[in-house]
Formats: structure tokens, C-alpha cells, sequence
């Protein structure tokens, strides 16, 4: 299943920071990692309030709108019944 485009945004992504959609639906982003560096405290870049669901990853997209995916759970189970499947 495609990404669906939940809120447009628009906005810009500056290098070396990690932009994700917080608890209360809004953009945060913070300084990754590098090295013996350590990362940042996250702050808020846009105030959005999305309503998240339950089963869908939601991101930031290449043009800096809030998009969303169903997420695709594995595991052992579905390992086990693919196996199965097949003998």
C-alpha cells in the first residue's frame, strides 16, 4: 500500500537533523548522532495536530508534508505460517 498525504506542510529539511511527527501530531526534529557526538533535544518546527491512528507509521515526506503508511507487521507467526504454506 502507497504513502497517503495527511497534512500539507511544506516544510524544509535542514541536514543532520531527524524530522518525525511527536505525540500531540506536530513536527519536531532534533540533532542526530554522529560519532562520539551526541544528539539533540527534540524541538517543534511546525504546530500541525494531527490525529494518529492506531496501525499507521506517520512521516515526513520528501516535500516536507505529513504522510502516512500501514504498517507491515512480520514476526515469527507469519514466518511459521509461511512455512507452512509451503510443504
Amino acid at each position: 500500500m502507497a504513502a497517503k498525504k495527511i497534512q500539507k506542510v511544506g516544510i524544509k529539511k535542514e541536514k543532520g537533523y531527524l524530522y518525525f511527527v511527536d505525540k500531540q501530531g506536530d513536527i519536531s526534529c532534533a540533532k542526530m548522532a554522529r560519532g562520539s557526538e551526541k544528539g539533540g533535544k527534540a524541538k517543534k518546527v511546525a504546530k500541525v495536530g494531527v490525529k494518529k491512528e492506531s496501525g499507521f507509521l506517520y512521516f515526513i515526506d520528501k516535500q516536507g508534508d505529513i504522510s502516512c503508511a500501514k504498517m507491515v507487521r512480520g514476526g515469527t507467526k507469519k514466518k511459521a505460517a509461511k512455512a507452512k504454506k509451503r510443504k
